[in-house]
């Protein structure tokens, strides 16, 4: 009974209200004229009478509205759960049926969006199906962020750097004075400037399909775990592809633990890699982020700078590694390597990392550049510091080249290759510099410069390349005070700075240390020639000046011969010794034989008897006097043999005379 107590209350109600209507309207009809006050409430009347009318309204269309919606989610929901029972990646699929799976999930994310904006969920009826469709965009956007991940995976392009070999068949490093420097070291052929080109890292089919699902789970909120999943995938592709350029993951310390073999091969790959790397690599990663996820947007550079910022300080902190090393002068031309290639990438970089997002990339290449010049800046010092510190205690056997000299000589002419940056790097270096000159390695004066020679003296290269050259001079200088021979303390700087001056005139070394240095060290070359000519045959040959004017008779025809004799035995020691010597040098060689016969020309007049031994013998000294140097002591040997044949067969063949023959005088003989 009770529950009938509403429905009797509600009758009631209606009832007394439209008695109520009547009445109204029967007042209203009745009455001509209304007074203010009842047309207000008549107005009152109306106004809620039509708000009542509209709310009937809305409450039928509201109903309508929560069918349609329902229907929709019941149809986009059955799509996306017959998903989750095949676990296969919904791209394999085909493109349409991929396509139909993210409309889907477009049309829940939708139906969420028109439920919340129309407040429905006021009612518990209307809050379920709200949960509802938030359940069923939530499976889809976890099947939607595995299947990103595949599409990803499964769709990348195999890494394969054409035309660049990275493979290691880099020559054993060499250390401080190797004279085979100029064979085994050379500066890489690294092209320079910008004739790379990007590469596809994944399938283009795929891109609309990924933009997609982008562009739908962004819609959805899910825009972290979208990019997420994108930089985790990305970042490990990248990694590998740093591993396919056999650039392997290294810290500091183990850098610095490197012997200078390893070091120098991983520095000429590094080279290699980074260009590569900054040239190709990044640009394509970088395009490629552009295309999923739009060009110029926050996120396409946020993901760029996610997943290459370790891959780049690995390739930096490659680089502090090797400036912070010990400066052995040995690393210098590498390190010269390094800075170049990393001041050409420089603006790349820039390019590349231009936002805020990428600024630690930007500052840290920055502050490995500058670490590398001034490892460039040290190293050099080291390298002279080197030079005037190399001491030995043993004379270099035979006088020749010494390794030393070919070493400096050798580096100096692979440093014109880097002119410019030498001359930028050690431009704050290259003022109140002390050159260490021996005695006899003055200047030629100031005033003998010409315009051009002052330039090139002036030159930050120049100054610093003359100081090496001055202080090698010194240490060869000290050098050859460990010959106790004269005579081969001169052969020894006579063959050394012969070698430093032809490897200047020869070579690009010439435009840097110009001319004026050149005539000076071709006068210093010689005066060493004439040094070394005075020290070993002028004591020779005052033999046979003693005897030039002597008369005839039998007592002077017995101290000739003797003379002779000591001037054979002199020779024939000279000659034991000198063959010993190393003269490496064809043309200077063929300089000394015509020296001979042509500089310090004297008159020696000397007795001839029938037997023109002699005077065979004194022009045979200057033919095999200067045979010293011979590529092989045999062709020495050769020389002397050949000279003791033609010895006998005219002893052999002599026509005897009488004792008393006359002594004929014959000269002038060719002597030193």
């Amino acid at each position: 009974m009770e529950s009938c107590k509403p429905t009797t209350m509600e009758s009631q109600e209606e009832e007394n209200l439209i008695a109520a209507a009547k009445q109204i309207l029967k007042a209203v009809g009745s009455g001509k004229n209304l007074t203010h006050d009842v047309r207000k409430v008549l107005m009152d009347l109306s106004s809620q009478l039509s708000n009542i009318i509209v709310t009937t309204a809305d409450k039928k269309e509201e109903g309508e509205c929560i069918s349609e919606v329902e229907e929709r989610l019941n149809v986009v929901q059955e799509k996306i759960m017959s998903w989750e029972v095949d676990q296969s990646m919904i791209w394999s699929s085909g493109q349409d049926e991929a396509f139909d799976y993210l409309h889907a999930v477009d049309e829940a994310c939708q139906l969420i969006v028109r439920l919340e904006s129309e407040h429905l969920d006021k009612q518990e009826e209307d809050k379920g199906l709200l949960r509802r469709a938030h359940d069923v965009l939530q499976t889809a956007m976890a099947r939607l962020e595995e299947e990103f991940r595949l599409v990803l995976v499964q769709n990348k392009q195999p890494f394969e750097p054409e035309h660049m070999s990275f493979r290691s068949s880099d020559e054993d490093g060499f250390s401080f004075g190797d004279d085979s420097m100029e064979e085994s070291f050379h500066r890489d052929s690294v092209s320079r400037g910008s004739d790379e080109s990007m590469i596809d890292l994944i399938h283009a089919e795929v891109i609309p399909y990924l933009r997609f699902i982008v562009e739908v789970m962004f819609n959805s909120n899910y825009d972290q775990e979208c990019t997420q999943t994108y930089i985790g995938v990305r970042k490990e592709s990248l990694d590998e592809s740093l591993l396919t350029l056999e650039m392997e993951k290294m810290s500091i310390e183990d850098v610095l633990k490197m012997d200078w073999g390893t070091l120098d091969s991983k520095i000429r790959r590094w080279v290699r890699v980074i260009k590569y790397f900054v040239r190709v690599c990044l640009p394509s990663e970088k395009g490629l982020s552009e295309r999923i996820f739009g060009e110029g947007g926050f996120s396409s550079l946020m993901c760029f700078v996610e997943i290459s910022k370790s891959s780049m300080l690995r390739l930096l902190n490659f680089g502090e590694a090797v400036s912070i090393a010990p400066h052995r002068p040995e690393k210098l031309i590498r390190i010269l390597d390094m800075y170049e290639m990393l001041a050409e990438l420089f603006p790349d970089i820039d390019a590349l990392y231009s936002d805020d997002s990428g600024s630690s990339v930007r500052n840290e290449c920055h502050d490995v550049l500058q670490r590398l010049g001034d490892c460039v800046r040290l190293t050099f010092l080291e390298f002279e510091n080197a030079i005037a510190t190399n001491t030995s205690v043993i004379a270099f056997a035979g006088g020749g080249v010494n390794h030393l000299t070919s070493y400096v000589m050798n580096y100096l002419k692979i440093l014109t290759d880097y002119t410019k940056t030498l001359d930028f790097l050690l431009d704050n270096h290259s003022q109140n510099r002390s050159i260490l000159l021996s005695p006899e390695m003055s200047p030629i004066k100031d005033d003998e410069k010409t315009d051009e020679q002052s330039k090139c003296d002036n030159s930050v290269m120049a100054i610093h390349f003359q100081s090496v050259a001055s202080i090698l001079e010194s240490n060869l200088y000290e050098k050859s005070k460990l010959y106790k021979d004269p005579a081969l303390q001169h052969f020894f700087l006579m063959n050394n700075v012969h070698y430093m001056t032809q490897k200047v005139k020869s070579t690009e070394l010439r435009h840097i240390f110009g001319d004026k240095w050149i005539r000076k060290h071709n006068w210093k070359f010689q005066q060493y020639a004439m040094d070394y000519e005075r020290a070993t045959w002028s004591s020779i040959l005052a033999l046979l000046k003693e005897e030039g004017n002597s008369g005839s008779g039998s007592g002077s025809r017995t101290a000739l011969k003797e003379t002779f004799k000591n001037f054979y035995l002199a020779f024939e020691e000279v000659y034991k010794t000198q063959t010993t010597w190393v003269m490496r040098d064809v043309q200077l060689r063929e300089d000394l034989r015509i020296s001979a016969s042509l500089k310090d020309r004297q008159s020696h007049y000397i007795v001839l008897t029938e037997e023109d031994r002699f005077i065979v013998f004194v022009i045979a000294l200057s033919e095999v006097a200067f045979c010293v140097g011979e590529t092989s002591q045999e062709a020495t040997v050769k020389d002397m043999d050949r000279y003791r044949t033609t010895r006998l067969e005219r002893r052999a063949n002599r026509k005897r005379v009488d004792d008393n023959v006359n002594i004929n005088i014959v000269g002038p003989v060719l002597s030193l």
